[in-house]
């Protein structure tokens, strides 16, 4: 199996992009364009993998991407759709909520909770 393959395989059961694709049907091609983009990412042979403007080691990167899940996954398509500015980078800015992911879900969550209890928003 070679490398290409075998991270695409990984990504499939650790996104259990099945249950994905069920739960987002109307994202289907979104979810299928960031299974490339890990993969892509994970498999590069660049010196450095560029994200947020920064030069980041491949091995960094890859890290950051294996801990990715669907829950992970559905938190940036959530991000995309309220996102309103224009994107001039599309690949960029997804690699960049892709990578971001796991280090801020949890406080952007957190951020939701705090607005719907005090702030107005229930």
């Amino acid at each position: 199996m070679d490398e290409y393959t075998y991270y695409k395989a990984y990504f499939l059961d650790q996104l259990e992009f099945d249950a994905l694709l069920h739960d987002c049907p109307y994202e289907r091609e979104q979810l299928y364009e960031i299974l490339d983009l890990l993969v892509e990412a994970v498999c590069s042979k660049r010196k450095t993998i560029r994200i947020s403007g920064d030069d980041k080691p491949p091995q960094v990167v890859k890290s950051q991407m294996m801990k990715l899940n669907g829950e992970h996954i559905k938190y940036v398509l959530s991000c995309m759709r309220e996102n309103t500015t224009k994107i001039r980078n599309i690949k960029q800015y997804l690699l960049a909520a892709l990578y971001n992911a796991p280090m801020t879900i949890n406080s952007h969550y957190s951020a939701l909770v705090n607005h719907d209890m005090y702030g107005g928003g229930g």
